[in-house]
């Protein structure tokens, strides 16, 4: 995956240097992400990163970023 989907001003070396994950990806936006804490339902993220196994997801609802894992099925549960 490109620097294309990344926001304005990101840049995926940055992300990779100061995570330490020189994997770290941008995922697709597209896949399914639940677990809003205490209430369970579908997030809409704006931006997902991927960390082996782990994602960071700024949900498009409240701005706020979430921690989760990815799933063999491609799905995210925060």
């Amino acid at each position: 995956m490109a620097d294309r989907q990344l926001p304005a001003g990101w840049a995926l070396e940055e992300i990779r240097r100061i995570s330490g994950d020189q994997e770290a990806t941008p995922l697709d936006t597209g896949r399914v992400v639940t677990g809003r804490p205490a209430q369970g339902e579908r997030l809409h993220p704006e931006i997902i990163l991927g960390f082996h196994g782990l994602c960071l997801v700024k949900a498009i609802d409240d701005g706020d970023w979430y921690m989760g894992s990815l799933n063999d099925d491609g799905r995210i549960t925060c």
